[in-house]
């Protein structure tokens, strides 16, 4: 069951940038432009058409001269898309830019999933890249007719998958997001996460307890390497290890939380004469690895899980499967396509794919920014692609190589709330920390800031004050 949109999203969709999963166009356009969204979207993840409202924000709805019948755009799928793309049409009322009562048209648009890519009359086909609709090449569309095939996997049933499997915190996260009280199973039933009682392999992976269970394969693997190249037997050099088998939210929060524990920090002198600290890797570059490769891998890849390795002068992530056929080394900082959709767009909601326009070519951007090396896409063996960031240990000097585990202990860690926890990490990534800075980062008031900070002091022994009064602007806390 569809939910009903709210008529307050309508601000929303007048303010919102477009994106790879988001579009508005005016009543004005004709059915046949409207359609080459519609198939755009349906060739890639998915995505929601705004109707009536302009580029610049507008609210013009139907009732503006020259906007054509509401009726054509419901049926725009229907009539000039081959396949018929999976549609769901809302009219939401709204007054318009005018002052009219009118109505703006949603069409909810489902990624295509079997073998045939969705064409216009004309026999064109599009496909959704960031903020657009492109025009696919011939060789682009065998390429695409090609790759859909593995999108089925996705919606595949997984055998001896019921309710009782699903992590019910994760999926009440997720009915927060979307806004709704409705049962659990109706949820799951109209976001096509469950059929017949049984969970998708897109449902299992995102809400059930332990995917790994019904999937050996879903799981993400975190090693930390003493030195630059893996050693065996007695000269073995594992120093951490973990493995993530939960649902991928849980999954994607607690490698980012135990990497970030990794991590380094390194001292370099600046131009100013003075030494400057910087983090190991710029953190937007690895978690998008880290997100892409839990969001894209191949999960029809039986033999291999996401392997995550931090050696001394790099980070290397290796995900299963080859880059999805319109995607290629050479064109993959240009080039969107999600082989998992459902996915894709759920992560999207739950807020871990960042950046929608972005992605790849901020890794990049990130990189430069931070006086590193490119970055480093390969496919190793043709079977999975490779990330490999490089931190520069040559140029800099180590600060300190102990983790926020080697000061305080993984049990304290995990009994602490979401601000204490940053509080913490904050005082060890920095050296120390005031409550202006904890305020800014929690997006919370300094008061709030202050008690947390309390907090750890007195009940839990954390962190030391430093100052000469509670009135002193230069007080601020370090980890006992």
């Amino acid at each position: 069951m569809q939910q009903p949109i709210a008529t307050n999203d309508v601000i929303l969709f007048s303010t919102l940038r477009e994106n790879q999963y988001f579009d508005r166009k005016s009543a004005r356009k004709d059915d046949k432009e409207i359609a080459k969204h519609i198939s755009a979207f349906a060739n890639s993840a998915g995505g929601k058409l705004v109707i009536g409202i302009e580029d610049n924000g507008e609210v013009t709805g139907f009732k503006r001269n020259g906007a054509r019948d509401i009726e054509k755009f419901e049926r725009a799928a229907l009539t000039t898309c081959t396949p018929t793309p999976i549609v769901r049409k809302d009219r939401i009322p709204v007054v318009n830019s005018s002052g009219e009562e009118d109505f703006v048209l949603v069409l909810d648009i489902d990624a295509s999933t079997n073998h045939s890519v969705a064409r216009v009359s004309d026999g064109e086909v599009f496909l959704r890249q960031d903020d657009k609709s492109v025009r696919l090449s011939r060789e682009q569309v065998f390429a695409l007719e090609y790759d859909k095939g593995q999108r089925i996997f996705e919606d595949e049933l997984v055998e001896d998958s019921s309710l009782d499997d699903v992590d019910h915190e994760v999926l009440d996260r997720y009915k927060g997001i979307l806004g709704t009280e409705v049962s659990d199973e109706q949820v799951l039933r109209s976001r096509r996460f469950m059929r017949d009682g049984k969970l998708t392999v897109a449902g299992a992976l995102l809400f059930a307890l332990d995917p790994s269970a019904m999937m050996p394969q879903a799981r993400v693997r975190v090693l930390r390497y003493d030195g630059v190249k893996m050693e065996t037997g007695e000269r073995l050099n594992i120093t951490k290890e973990r493995s993530f088998c939960g649902p991928l939210p849980k999954v994607i929060q607690d490698a980012y939380e135990l990497i970030s524990s990794m991590l380094r920090e390194f001292q370099f002198l600046g131009p100013d004469g003075k030494f400057q600290t910087v983090p190991e890797y710029p953190e937007f570059a690895w978690f998008e690895g880290l997100v892409n490769a839990v969001t894209h891998r191949d999960y029809s890849f039986r033999g291999d899980y996401i392997r995550v390795s931090m050696f001394d002068d790099r980070w290397e992530i290796i995900s299963p499967g080859a880059l999805p056929n319109i995607v290629t080394l050479d064109n993959m900082r240009t080039t969107r396509y999600s082989r998992n959709p459902r996915i894709a767009r759920t992560l999207v909601e739950f807020g871990w794919v960042r950046e929608l326009n972005e992605g790849v070519k901020r890794i990049y951007t990130e990189m430069q920014n931070s006086l590193l090396n490119d970055p480093v896409y390969t496919e190793p063996d043709g079977a999975r692609v490779q990330l490999t960031l490089e931190n520069n240990i040559v140029a800099r000097t180590v600060r300190r190589s102990e983790a926020l585990e080697d000061k305080v202990s993984p049990e304290v860690i995990a009994s602490l709330g979401e601000y204490e926890l940053a509080a913490v990490r904050l005082a060890f990534a920095n050296g120390r920390v005031t409550a202006r800075e904890l305020a800014a980062h929690i997006g919370r008031n300094r008061r709030t800031a202050s008690r947390v900070l309390g907090k750890l002091i007195e009940e839990d022994g954390l962190l030391e004050w430093h100052g000469s009064s509670h009135n002193d602007p230069k007080q601020f806390y370090t980890i006992r």
